[in-house]
């Protein structure tokens, strides 16, 4: 069993690419790790949790700080590394929490408990994704593959939406007879609703039932949202009865905001007013800046724009204003065809921020682009760009925005803007891209044609069908076949593999 230990802790090393931070890992601390220990070095005051929590740089490993801890005579004990694990979890920091886990079995050699193991599968897969999650599972002893460990593999499971693999591992956990509360039948709800299975929704529910496993706060939360979903008002309405009824469910604004969505799916406006007025009376003002989003949207989609603006001039000033807040709104105000309320909110954020956020200017773009006022919608933008970088979302908006009017020379300059623009993680919108594509193809454009696939270059892998409109525009202008391969070459196109065979097609 130590030999397994330490052989898992070399294969989940620092050195391999971590799924939630593909940069390379460091097997000694970064230039941050060291000022970090430079200064504890003289600092006998700070406690092993100052220390890891200074360093903050996710690529650095966090060993030598632990190491440090202990030669300099400090005891360390199971409990204060186990509540690291949890605070480094927390703060998304997979690979450092996972690294003190492996630190407590493999260098303390303190044994690892079912709960120990159910949080390190966790993180695995946060870190290396769930093929080593599925290996390090199997290598786990039998008298740690208890409920929570199962648990923390159907949650994988169901993070990925691999529903067939999570139905194995409930089916399982069935067959060793552990489920013996609500939290399997949670994450499979949950799963369920997400692809729309509503029927199997229904079996849990009567399986829980058969099994006598009450349905917690988390079951009937999960089970309000599945029925608004689907548009099951009669299921929502026995949610409802047991929060009014049922002495023992918490009401929370939560619900009550799900059940209004429900309401307004099938056009029972009334029914969702009152629910609103449930979600504000259960609101705590000043803390829950959630639920203050929640009722701008809801109310915008009830058409209701008198309580649109009653709610946003009475919580405005007690909830921290968020750029969050400010996109809400102005996407509600231009849902309600208030234009010109949208573009005073806007302007009202634009005159006192001091951080340009352009998310919220591309709701204020996607409103008038959606009124046809793209001239309008252009000018903004070209304002705004003014000593500021816009991000490439902005351009592919008006790039949208264009097609919809079929104003397509306008729409290709808006995407090779957006595709020039573009940083390593933005991806442009297909349909957009196709349209562009289309219209240049139409044309025998092969000028903008180049252009754009070697912007679409910078942003992923070309296709096969880009690599089909390419050689299809070459030939339609009555480039030779032989001659194709060579203009790609000027415009440091690659003539792969595919070109050939589309070309000998």
């Amino acid at each position: 069993m130590e030999m397994l230990k330490r052989k898992l802790f070399i294969n989940f090393s620092p050195k391999l690419i971590s799924k939630s931070n593909p940069a390379p890992q460091c097997n000694f601390p970064s230039r941050v790790s060291n000022l970090a220990l430079r200064f504890f070095s003289t600092n006998s005051q700070s406690t092993l949790t100052d220390r890891v929590g200074a360093a903050r740089d996710p690529r650095a490993s966090i060993v030598p700080i632990l190491d440090q801890w202990v030669s300099e005579g400090n005891t360390v004990e199971k409990p204060l590394l186990q509540s690291l694990v949890r605070l480094m979890k927390d703060y998304r920091r997979f690979n450092h929490a996972l690294e003190i886990s492996h630190w407590m079995t493999d260098r303390r050699y303190f044994v690892l408990s079912p709960s120990d193991a159910a949080i390190r599968l966790e993180l695995i897969d946060r870190v290396y994704g769930s093929r080593k999650a599925e290996m390090y599972f199997e290598e786990l002893s039998g008298k740690l593959k208890i409920y929570n460990v199962y648990g923390a593999l159907l949650d994988i499971y169901a993070r990925e939406n691999s529903v067939q693999k999570a139905e194995a591992i409930l089916q399982e956990m069935r067959e060793k007879e552990m489920i013996r509360s609500s939290f399997a039948y949670n994450i499979m709800i949950n799963l369920y609703r997400q692809n729309e299975n509503f029927e199997k929704i229904n079996a849990l529910t009567k399986e829980m039932e058969r099994n006598g496993i009450p349905q917690d706060r988390y079951t009937i939360q999960n089970l309000m949202a599945a029925y608004a979903a689907a548009a099951d008002i009669s299921g929502m309405e026995i949610i409802l009865d047991k929060l009014e009824k049922d002495p023992r469910v918490e009401q929370s604004w939560n619900m009550y905001a799900t059940a209004a969505s429900g309401y307004l799916k099938v056009g029972s406006i009334e029914k969702a007013l009152t629910m609103l007025a449930k979600v504000e009376k259960l609101m705590p003002p000043g803390k829950n800046t959630l639920a203050f989003n929640f009722l701008l949207s809801l109310y915008a989609e009830a058409g209701k724009k008198d309580e649109l603006y009653r709610i946003w001039f009475k919580y405005k000033p007690f909830v921290e204003e968020k750029v969050t807040h400010i996109c809400t709104m102005v996407t509600s105000l231009a849902k309600l065809d208030d234009i010109e309320g949208a573009e005073k909110i806007f302007e009202e954020w634009e005159s006192k921020c001091t951080t340009y956020d352009f998310r919220v200017l591309n709701r204020l773009l996607a409103a008038y682009c959606r009124k046809g006022l793209l001239k309008k919608a252009e000018e903004a933008a070209e304002k705004a760009a003014q000593g500021r970088i816009p991000y490439a979302s902005t351009w592919s908006v008006l790039a949208a925005g264009y097609i919809a009017h079929n104003q397509m020379s306008d729409a290709v300059e808006m995407l090779k803007r957006a595709l020039s623009v573009s940083r390593k993680d933005w991806r442009p919108n297909p349909t957009t891209v196709t349209a562009c594509l289309d219209y240049l193809e139409e044309q025998g454009d092969v000028r903008g044609m180049e252009e754009v696939v070697k912007l679409l270059k910078t942003t992923e892998p070309l296709t096969r069908e880009i690599y089909k409109r390419l050689v299809r525009t070459y030939t339609s202008v009555g480039i030779p076949d032989d001659k194709v391969f060579d203009q790609m070459k000027i415009h440091d196109m690659d003539a792969d593999e595919e070109a050939h065979k589309i070309l000998e097609a």
